[in-house]
């Protein structure tokens, strides 16, 4: 399988080559099949390894110093042998698909074969400080952009109208999932209650020792499961009719309840109380042709004798 990424380097020092192994560990992260020059042996198959940089859809050439010198000066060496067979497969191949990174080289130095037929290279000299002597996530995707074909400026890459949909996609998001959404201080409310987007799909009320959470999951067309994981114990009050005084006697030592659309849940919560939960509606997951969201109205009430 041919590589995404043929790396040619010089073995400059230790730090310059675990440099280049951990930009190459970045782009492997990414996805991408990189091959660099450590991979080859020169002795061996010389032919093998110029289809690999020639089959390569990218070759990078990461030019410190050293490696220009080389290159110029050394043809008998490893970048001056590299050098030779990329300047070959070059007149074969279109101008993007060789490309510079300049590091440790402020003057951005070539060697001489290029001349003025190498495409914008990528700076990556250690200078700032900020880079703690490793590219930043925004060099990295220059490179990454490279790699991939895509165009070099990220502004014609994607319209303003793209980026603010994109925007609004993630103020939508966010909005979904804010915990805020999914709280009240109330001690009595009702809510559609859209579990999935909820953390813990669990919606709360109260405060204090009136506080109280209900956390839930489908179950059937009608019905819901109701947890007793946030609270100290749940219980089913099936009965239209039974006052507050007796909810107690509904409160269950199991994990869970099944509540239908107008039954009735009593809670207590680790001081105590007491609160009601009646079910109004049950919407359970669609997939048909739109996607629906399943949620499960409920009206809540905190028992103030309790």
């Amino acid at each position: 399988m041919s590589a995404d990424l043929f790396v040619s380097y010089a073995w400059t020092s230790v730090k310059h080559r675990e440099w280049v192994h951990l930009l190459a560990a970045q782009l492997k992260a990414l996805g991408f099949n990189v091959l660099l020059d450590a991979d080859v042996d020169y002795g061996e198959d010389l032919n093998g390894f110029m289809r690999r940089v020639t089959d390569s859809r990218r070759v990078l050439l990461i030019m410190d110093e050293n490696y220009v010198e080389r290159a110029n000066t050394l043809p008998e060496s490893g970048v001056g042998k590299e050098n030779r067979w990329i300047a070959e497969a070059f007149e074969t191949h279109e101008p993007s698909w060789l490309t510079a990174l300049f590091v440790d080289n402020p003057n951005c130095l070539l060697p001489d074969w290029i001349g003025s037929r190498l495409p914008r290279g990528f700076v990556f000299n250690y200078a700032p400080a900020s880079l703690q002597q490793f590219p930043g996530s925004e060099q990295i995707e220059d490179l990454w952009r490279w790699v991939a074909g895509l165009p070099a400026n990220r502004d014609s890459a994607t319209s303003i109208a793209t980026l603010r949909e994109r925007a609004t996609r993630l103020d939508h998001q966010a909005a979904r999932t804010e915990p805020s959404q999914w709280r009240s201080p109330e001690l009595t409310g009702e809510i559609q209650f859209s579990y999935d987007d909820a953390p813990q799909k669990t919606f709360r009320w109260g405060f204090g020792v009136s506080e109280f959470a209900l956390h839930v999951s489908g179950c059937g067309n009608d019905s819901v499961y109701v947890y007793r994981d946030t609270v100290k114990a749940v219980g089913l009050v099936r009965s239209a009719t039974t006052d507050d005084g007796a909810l107690e006697e509904h409160l269950v030592p199991g994990r869970t309840v099944t509540p239908r659309i107008g039954e009735r849940v009593v809670l207590m919560n680790e001081h105590g109380r007491l609160a009601v939960v009646e079910i109004l509606d049950v919407q359970r997951e669609s997939t048909d042709v739109l996607y629906i969201a399943p949620y499960v109205t409920f009206r809540w009430r905190v028992i103030e004798s309790s």
